[in-house]
């Protein structure tokens, strides 16, 4: 990395206010933690928290850190791949986005054929974190660091992002709950099963379909309660099981 990766360990600290939350998210020892940011701050010659009984606080001389760390780190991921691009200039590549939301499995498992029409064409896969702010910058840039990204869309999906799809299959929407739920041991639920549930919907104005049903739910089936969400993550997904809510999802 041409970055201190020290930076991402601060980010992360600030992130999660606690050093001991940061290492269970890094998967490293808290000790580690505090070794990285007073190395850090000693580099620098900066105080970047403030330690107190309570917690960690941001410095002021922190919190500008903070915006310039995510710009540095982004800008020299973003430099490498521009120099692996130029590196493979002349060849025919086709860079494939690939994130724990939007895997590039159903694409990898499409290739042979793409290949029968393409035998040229080489792929590979591009790791990005899927956040709402890369997916949109992602996504409305596609030809630049990556060139497609599998996930399910419609056609408002497409004009919100800004960009071209290509359908490869249709999916049913389908629910997802907590092992421990008691909708859990269903194969296939009516209506019915969902009254006195919260469901986890797609905020209004991402998927028409989507739309579609949340207004028929509103007006028929009022015993259902809705609960609208931004973006898939995995905080949506803790939701789900911390909450034993039922989750709108696709099938594998």
């Amino acid at each position: 990395m041409m970055y201190n990766p020290q930076l991402e360990t601060f980010l992360c600290v600030a992130e999660c206010g606690s050093f001991n939350k940061a290492a269970e998210k890094l998967y490293i020892s808290p000790p580690a933690v505090i070794k990285q940011i007073n190395l850090l701050e000693s580099d620098l010659s900066l105080r970047l928290f403030i330690r107190t009984h309570r917690g960690l606080q941001l410095t002021e001389a922190g919190k500008s850190l903070v915006q310039d760390a995510k710009y540095m780190i982004q800008y020299c991921k973003d430099s490498v791949t521009r120099a692996k691009n130029a590196m493979q200039k002349g060849e025919e590549i086709l860079r494939i986005g690939t994130s724990p939301m939007t895997p590039a499995q159903v694409l990898v498992d499409l290739w042979p054929q793409l290949q029968e029409g393409c035998p040229g064409i080489k792929f590979q896969l591009v790791p990005f974190d899927n956040t709402p702010e890369n997916a949109r910058e992602i996504l409305a840039n596609l030809g630049q660091n990556i060139d497609v990204v599998a996930g399910i869309f419609d056609e408002t999906m497409l004009n919100l992002r800004q960009c071209a799809g290509a359908e490869i299959s249709r999916e049913p929407i389908c629910c997802a709950v907590s092992v421990h739920h008691n909708l859990a041991k269903k194969d296939r639920l009516t209506v019915q099963d969902l009254y006195g549930e919260k469901l986890m919907l797609m905020k209004r104005g991402w998927s028409h379909y989507v739309d579609l049903l949340r207004d028929e739910l509103w007006k028929n089936h009022p015993q259902i309660q809705i609960i609208d969400f931004d973006f898939y993550s995995t905080e949506v997904f803790n939701q789900c099981e911390n909450n034993n809510c039922v989750l709108m999802a696709v099938p594998k």
